[in-house]
């Protein structure tokens, strides 16, 4: 049975298409998928993230359990800061992309995807024995609501006074908004500027009321996943499932740069990274663009010539580009006439440096 978030009786009043998302009931639309997705893109979209894992690293030597857990320089971290990383196994395959908020000292907040948190926090726990720190899954007490879009901190100054101009991009901060105690980052998965609030479990239906009232002037709508799928998608971001899972390294992926050989001690997966990450890859992720109006979808074939050269892990409808788009592991060296093999039909496509959209800054 699919487990509710603090959140659902609001979604089911808007009308909701709810949907189970990795054990949890979740909204996938309240409406038009394209007018939510352009609200992101023009103004502001409203999401509900309580399913995403919460786990607290505590102690004085919670920075080198950390260090020691992950690919990533947490020790580098400083307070009020943000580190996208990830968790691997001893072989280098990628067990979740994570986000790392630097809370104190001795306080850290790893933010798990949803279908691996408790994995992701039996992984620390154990990781962690040797080390003066404390490993604490605390996704059961949190909410976590986003807003994401161009007028989000406006939206989200006529809540708050704490300084959101000053807060740069992977950085967050404790503050009230509409009178309630959050952790306000500036973080998101859309591509666009926004917010992502991390409140206690009671605070989230009366909070999210709050920014839908003040969003409404600035033409904010309540946004489900399947616009957060295609927000992503043209912005390149990997979705675990998709473009991770464990049978990759973050090398294979073409994300290396998160994986910090620099820091100081060894990290579980180490050896096993250093082997390979001078290694040509044999498959690269790269972005494809339809030239047809057939839209590419994960697991499908890509082909050159006829012959099978990768796979899409992505695809959807771009409603930014007006055109159907797709991440997609493909062969080295195959970077001209493919096509993606749509039940049979091989339909052509360009290949594009990702991601397919950014916003102006």
């Amino acid at each position: 049975m699919s487990r509710p978030t603090p959140l659902r009786d609001v979604h089911e009043s808007l009308g909701a298409t709810l949907t189970d998302f990795a054990g949890w009931l979740m909204p996938l639309r309240y409406g038009s998928e394209s007018a939510e997705h352009r609200a992101v893109r023009e103004a502001a979209g409203l999401f509900d993230l309580s399913h995403m894992g919460e786990i607290f690293v505590t102690g004085p030597q919670a920075a080198a359990a950390l260090d020691y857990a992950l690919v990533g320089n947490m020790s580098a971290v400083t307070p009020g800061r943000a580190r996208y990383t990830m968790i691997v196994s001893g072989r280098g395959g990628v067990l979740d992309d994570l986000i790392v908020y630097r809370l104190g000292g001795e306080e850290f907040m790893v933010v798990a995807n949803a279908s691996n948190y408790e994995k992701v926090a039996e992984e620390l726990e154990s990781r962690s024995k040797a080390y003066d720190a404390v490993v604490d899954d605390r996704s059961q007490q949190y909410a976590l609501i986003a807003v994401q879009g161009p007028r989000s901190q406006e939206i989200l100054t006529t809540l708050t006074d704490a300084d959101l101009a000053g807060l740069k991009y992977y950085a967050g901060l404790a503050g009230l908004v509409d009178g309630r105690q959050a952790l306000i980052a500036r973080t998101g998965y859309t591509g666009e500027d926004g917010f992502e609030l991390f409140v206690a479990n009671q605070d989230a239906v009366p909070l999210w009321h709050a920014l839908v009232a003040a969003g409404e002037p600035y033409g904010l709508k309540p946004a489900g996943l399947s616009s957060r799928d295609t927000l992503r998608l043209e912005a390149g971001m990997p979705l675990y499932g998709n473009e991770l899972s464990a049978e990759l390294t973050p090398f294979d992926a073409g994300l290396g740069r998160v994986v910090k050989f620099d820091k100081p001690g060894d990290f579980v997966g180490r050896s096993a990274l250093e082997a390979v990450k001078d290694d040509p890859p044999r498959r690269r992720l790269v972005g494809l663009v339809a030239r047809g109006r057939r839209v590419p979808r994960h697991g499908y074939p890509v082909t050159k010539d006829g012959a099978v050269v990768g796979e899409v892990t992505s695809g959807a409808p771009s409603q930014t580009l007006g055109k159907p788009i797709a991440l997609a592991y493909v062969d080295t060296g195959a970077d001209s006439g493919l096509a993606v093999d749509i039940r049979g039909s091989h339909e052509p496509m360009d290949l594009v440096e990702l991601p397919f959209y950014r916003r102006n800054k």
